[in-house]
């Protein structure tokens, strides 16, 4: 069994707990209040206010809509996504890769599931560190390889992380796959929040167990140990 500090400093958000909309081309859960899901002790984990977990239909998506002072990142879990906005970016994001908006000064944007089969992702949303700016878009290819037993960044805010796709936000999002009984470790810096959910796979961290597409809550000024119970695919951000 965890010890007391450490079962506090984890919060464990089972899958069956998120707010859930079901909007017949969308099934979204939330892991924090989001449109008609309001639960004033999920409103959001330091600056990450947004981690919804989406199954888009077959050739549908979301029409034109407006976005303002937000870095929004879409991890694509399998299918594809496919972007185009009011600057004139279009693109397609395939199965674990990444796309990222900054939404600045104000962008409409479009994303739309244009396969013939179910897209799943999980859309996380960011606060900038500043607002306004210039908005802007990017999507890169992170094959799962490269992220095998380590953690890779794949956006962040900071200059280090050349490889990452830029974000304007004191943050960083990363991406593990782990073999069955295979660990990673992950430290919180004091005042940070980190927040990570298995794609994939059941997890243990610090011996709390999560299954896929748990989510859990990490508070800052600690260390854990991540161990893949069943082969596992992990996106962590952490941030402010």
């Amino acid at each position: 069994m965890p010890d007391t500090m450490t079962a506090a400093r984890i919060d464990r958000r089972p899958f069956a707990s998120l707010g859930h909309a079901d909007h017949g081309w969308l099934n979204a859960r939330h892991h924090f209040s989001f449109a008609n899901y309001y639960d004033p002790a999920r409103m959001g984990w330091g600056s990450i206010r947004v981690w919804n977990d989406d199954e888009i239909a077959g050739n549908n998506g979301f029409p034109p809509h407006p976005h303002k002072d937000m870095e929004i990142v879409t991890y694509v879990r399998s299918g594809a996504i496919t972007h185009q906005d009011s600057l004139g970016n279009k693109g397609r994001t395939g199965a674990g890769d990444v796309q990222v908006m900054s939404a600045g000064t104000g962008v409409r944007h479009a994303e739309y599931n244009l396969e013939p089969e179910t897209t799943t992702l999980f859309q996380i949303w960011i606060e900038p560190k500043r607002t306004g700016g210039a908005p802007s878009w990017g999507a890169k290819p992170f094959p799962r390889d490269d992220r095998s037993g380590r953690f890779v960044v794949l956006a962040s805010g900071f200059a280090e992380d050349a490889d990452a796709l830029p974000i304007r936000a004191d943050a960083r999002v990363m991406g593990v796959a782990l073999k069955a009984g295979e660990s990673v470790e992950h430290r919180v810096g004091e005042g940070r929040h980190a927040y990570l959910v298995p794609a994939v796979g059941a997890i243990d961290i610090d011996g709390v167990r999560f299954e896929a597409r748990d989510g859990a809550a990490l508070s800052g000024g600690q260390s854990v140990t991540i161990t893949a119970i069943d082969d596992a695919e992990i996106v962590l951000v952490d941030a402010e």
